[in-house]
C-alpha cells in the first residue's frame, strides 16, 4: 500500500518505535473483497481494534484517517473504550453524508487536518462541519495545501505526532 500521506504517518510512527497498523479498504489495490459503501468497511476498522485489544492487548489507541479513511476509520471511534481519539486529516463530510458525521461525534479528542486549497473535502464547508463537533477538539489548516498534501507529507507527519503525543 502506498499513499503519501498514510507512508509519512506510518513512517514517523514507525521511526519513533511506536506500534501501528495500516492497510488499504477492500478492493482497493491489492485488496481483496468487495467495496460496500461504508457498511463492510466500519466493519473491518472495528475488527482491526477487535484484534489489537484481544490479540495485541493494546490498552490506547487512536485512530488516523485521510480521506475516506477519515469519515470510515472515525467512526468506529466509540466502538471501544480503547480508543482514545482520532486525526481526521480532510475528512470528506460533503460526500459522505450525515451517518458518518454522527458516528464521529465522540466526547473524546478530535484532532481535523485540513488543506485551505482542498477542493474534494471542500475548505469552503470546512469550519460549518467542525462547528458540529463537541469538545475535546481541534484543528489545524495546512495553507496551500490541496486534498493530495503533495510536499506538505512531513509537515501533517509531523502535526499527527505532536497531537498522539498529547493524547497518548
Amino acid at each position: 500500500m502506498y499513499n503519501n500521506v498514510v507512508s509519512a504517518i506510518f513512517n514517523i510512527f514507525i521511526k519513533n518505535d511506536i506500534s501501528c497498523i495500516r492497510f488499504n479498504f477492500r478492493a482497493v489495490g491489492r485488496s481483496t473483497g468487495t467495496h460496500s459503501n461504508g457498511r463492510g468497511e466500519l466493519s473491518d476498522v472495528q475488527a482491526c481494534i477487535n484484534f489489537l485489544v484481544n490479540e495485541k492487548y493494546l490498552k490506547k489507541i487512536i485512530i488516523c484517517g485521510y480521506s475516506y479513511g477519515a469519515a470510515i476509520g472515525c467512526s468506529a471511534v466509540n466502538h471501544s473504550d480503547k480508543v482514545i481519539g482520532y486525526i481526521a486529516i480532510s475528512f470528506p463530510w460533503d460526500s459522505m453524508g450525515i451517518n458518518y458525521k454522527e458516528l464521529s461525534q465522540s466526547e473524546k479528542p478530535k484532532f481535523f487536518l485540513q488543506g485551505d486549497r482542498d477542493n474534494v473535502a471542500s475548505f469552503d464547508n470546512f469550519f460549518d462541519h467542525y462547528k458540529y463537533y463537541i469538545k475535546p477538539k481541534q484543528y489545524e489548516i495546512i495553507s496551500g495545501a490541496d486534498h493530495f498534501y503533495w510536499g506538505y507529507e512531513d509537515q501533517i507527519s509531523e502535526k499527527v505526532f505532536k497531537f498522539y503525543q498529547l493524547i497518548k
